[in-house]
């Protein structure tokens, strides 16, 4: 068995052409400047891109494969010089018994199903072109679509206060839209981690993935996991989900909760932050609350013995949060390690003293270990790392 660092939750901003995929990605979020920076940069050697249903993106990976940029493997997924693309789609579900919209995962281990994937949505959705856009079935059915294609579902960000299955789908329990022996594995989100939600029952039959949810290249891998298989491919990966054969999640790296952009429950119109139980702000009045994912989860816990052994969570901030890591600091680190993955975790405290300014080495070593102090987020607002 080996290691293997994979980031499962990537969007592309713009195909080739300069079509939006993601409306709110960059534009230099391309399908090739993705590749080229998860593999030369960033040092992932799984990624999953979560908008491969696009039309056009599926040209731009036909093309590459034509060229031999991109190698179909036989246990599945497609691979680029160091790095599997597993390819993927985000999907909006809505449905009668939906209390407000949920965000869905879905992967393929090849692109002809990727593309009978697509094919199938287009006739269930307005414009295939588009990431996360929402679809007009009904949870069930699009779960058994994709384990017919021989897919991988698994509900995303779940806890977020928008389009998240338990920060706005339902009211207790998955069960209300989905079959729960169609989940492959349950992704957490920015704003909460292993030990948060370790009194949430039913989420206890589920590995947990913590991805990035990218929306630039600088944001790769700001969350991520570390995996034992025994090689990079879409088989072994959904072996790891299901911890069968030796395969595993073996660590969880994820941003303290506290600096996700939803943890805690503020007032929309002010920013004032407000207790769990709070209905009204009381600085301005208003009765705009944005409930905070740690309030959410306290809501759904119960008491219950839990014996489910988890990987570890490591609090990891990304190395562009770190104050005094600017372009050039990057690039200085970069040209010296090779990847962020190597800076993370091979690299050591001397190593990097040698090469940038001792306090800026002592803040990375805190940061691969979360020991940073933090600033609270919360309402759409990320928390801040204090370098003090």
């Amino acid at each position: 068995m080996q290691t293997f660092y994979a980031d499962l939750h990537i969007h592309i901003g713009r195909t080739s052409s300069g079509r939006a995929v993601k409306i709110t990605g960059s534009k230099t979020l391309t399908l090739a400047k993705i590749l080229e920076t998860a593999s030369a940069r960033k040092g992932l050697d799984i990624i999953g891109i979560i908008d491969c249903h696009s039309p056009e993106v599926i040209e731009e990976m036909m093309e590459m494969i034509e060229q031999g940029e991109l190698q179909e493997l036989k246990e599945g997924g497609l691979r680029f010089q160091e790095t599997t693309l597993i390819p993927g789609s985000e999907i909006e579900i809505y449905d009668q018994y939906c209390h407000g919209p949920i965000h869905v995962l879905a992967y393929f281990p090849t692109l002809m199903l990727m593309k009978q994937f697509s094919d199938w949505m287009s006739q269930h959705m307005k414009n295939i072109h588009l990431s996360s856009q929402r679809i007009y079935c009904d949870g069930l059915t699009l779960q058994r679509k994709v384990h017919e294609l021989g897919g991988l579902f698994i509900p995303a960000h779940v806890f977020t206060p928008f389009k998240s299955l338990f920060g706005r789908g339902v009211e207790r329990s998955l069960t209300e839209v989905f079959d729960p022996q169609l989940i492959d594995a349950i992704e957490l989100g920015l704003s909460s981690d292993t030990n948060m939600v370790s009194r949430i029952k039913e989420l206890q039959a589920y590995t947990f993935v913590s991805n990035s949810d990218a929306h630039s290249l600088g944001k790769l891998a700001r969350e991520y996991q570390k995996l034992q298989l025994a090689e990079a491919n879409f088989a072994e990966l959904k072996m790891a989900l299901h911890e069968q054969q030796g395969r595993a999640v073996t660590a969880n790296y994820g941003l303290n909760p506290l600096l996700g952009k939803y943890h805690q429950t503020v007032c929309a119109k002010c920013g004032e932050r407000l207790g769990n139980e709070a209905t009204i702000c009381t600085n301005c009045g208003s009765m705009q609350i944005v409930k905070g994912v740690a309030t959410r989860i306290q809501e759904l816990s119960e008491d219950f013995l839990n014996e489910r052994n988890r990987p570890p969570y490591i609090h990891q901030v990304p190395l562009d949060f770190i104050p005094g890591i600017g372009p050039k600091m990057m690039e200085r680190l970069i040209e010296a390690f090779g990847t962020e993955m190597n800076i993370l975790h091979v690299v050591t405290l001397n190593q990097l003293e040698q090469v940038v300014p001792h306090k800026i080495a002592h803040l990375i070593d805190l940061a691969r270990t979360g020991q940073l102090a933090i600033e609270v987020g919360g309402g759409g607002i990320y928390g801040k790392i204090q370098s003090e």
